[in-house]
């Protein structure tokens, strides 16, 4: 009997200490099932409990206590994760096309940094470009920097530049033949102030159809400019460069938002922004309201709502319109909020281009869990008619585009 008492009182130990290692106790419930079958007294089955339970609170007090899980490494201080390693993880010809868009950025990075000081503010001389507007130095200076870099990648088949007439076909390609759109340099004119200005791009699929004719220079066109003209929502990447106090990347390529910052230090890009998320809501507009009565009577009543105090619990909507896109986009993507560029009686369609500012950022704000809109649809469904097409945009957190599409419905 007393053989029988000890050994429940070690498999009733030996439970609780499995119990806290996580180890099914077995010794326990066979010492149960042999005390349970014997044929003890009265007097000494009282008694076991007692001195089982005394037992147990001794041995668990001994116990050694259980692990605690291992902390991961401390990261080192010097340790980077740079854009060119984020590379790894895509396709090789894609990969090689944004490389070279990096380094275009790096170069035009450096000569916006010393505009001042190497004569590179003010106008370039050579009149007015596609769009109407007068070119600056370096408008002229960023286009031909990434012309130069997509041509020499050997992945490009068309570009097709916001300071270009035409798309151009690229002669130098050997593989891959991507169309990249962009404009290289968005916000010059706020150049010679040295406020923030940026590039903007995008990628879209190979088009095998749209080759290099020099017997029919008229046939190509025409190819390029039918294969140029996609919608958004076939957009393979799409980023922007913030050039301002410091020089920041921002890229999808449908899989969520990153940003990396320029190290000058190294002269690389680092992963500084790991997926970034647009907050859903955020009491900041960015609306140029010089043009307020130009614009129609729903984008009128919008900007007067979000004036209105009452409506937002005694504090309206703060107003941030520094007149750059990527400039005013990325503080919208980092903090919530809308932009927005109307259409109005002297543009009826907006100034912002389809192809190379609105569709790019609409996918990036999307990626990031926001909403591109035109008003009545979504930018990234709008199919060009041509390559420096405009549309009104609003763009930003998803609630806030929401809610400024109910007053174009209210219109309709």
């Amino acid at each position: 009997m007393s053989a029988q008492l000890t050994q429940a009182r070690v498999g009733t130990a030996g439970a609780q200490a499995a119990l806290k290692r996580g180890v099914a106790p077995r010794v326990a419930f066979r010492a149960a099932a042999q005390m349970k079958n014997s044929s003890s007294s009265a007097a000494s089955s009282a008694a076991a409990p007692a001195a089982g339970r005394a037992s147990v609170v001794a041995q668990a007090a001994a116990a050694p206590a259980a692990a605690k899980p291992t902390a991961p490494a401390k990261r080192s201080e010097f340790e980077l994760f740079t854009f060119n390693t984020w590379l790894f993880n895509l396709d090789t010809e894609l990969c090689t096309v944004l490389s070279s868009i990096s380094v275009a950025c790096k170069q035009i990075a450096a000569a916006v940094g010393r505009a001042g000081i190497s004569s590179l503010t003010g106008v370039a001389g050579t009149g007015e470009n596609v769009q109407g507007e007068e070119q600056k130095k370096l408008d002229v200076i960023s286009n031909d920097i990434f012309s130069m870099c997509l041509r020499n990648c050997g992945r490009t088949g068309v570009i097709a530049s916001e300071e270009e007439e035409n798309p151009i076909a690229v002669e130098e390609t050997t593989s891959g033949n991507y169309i990249v759109v962009f404009d290289p340099l968005d916000g010059s004119s706020n150049i010679d102030a040295g406020i923030s200005v940026g590039s903007i791009f995008g990628i879209y699929e190979p088009a095998e159809e749209c080759v290099v004719d020099m017997d029919d220079p008229e046939k190509t066109l025409s190819s390029c400019i039918t294969n140029v003209c996609q919608p958004g929502k076939n957009l393979l990447a799409a980023g922007y460069v913030l050039y301002s106090s410091c020089t920041i990347l921002v890229i999808t390529t449908g899989d969520g938002v990153f940003g990396f910052t320029l190290d000058p230090y190294v002269g690389e890009f680092v992963l500084t922004h790991d997926r970034i998320t647009i907050p859903e809501t955020g009491m900041i507009y960015a609306f140029n309201e010089g043009n307020y009565q130009l614009w129609d009577a729903g984008v009128k009543a919008y900007i007067d709502s979000l004036k209105e105090p009452s409506k937002w619990g005694g504090k309206p909507y703060s107003a941030r319109y520094i007149g750059s896109l990527v400039g005013d986009f990325h503080r919208t993507l980092l903090y919530g909020g809308i932009y927005g560029y109307p259409g109005d009686k002297k543009n009826t369609t907006g100034k912002l281009r389809l192809l190379y500012e609105c569709a790019p950022m609409s996918m990036i704000a999307e990626q990031a869990g926001g909403k591109g809109s035109t008003g009545v649809e979504r930018v990234l469904d709008v199919v060009p008619t041509k390559v420096h097409q405009r549309v009104p945009l609003f763009v930003g957190s998803k609630k806030e585009v929401e809610y400024l599409e109910t007053f174009f419905a209210k219109k309709a």
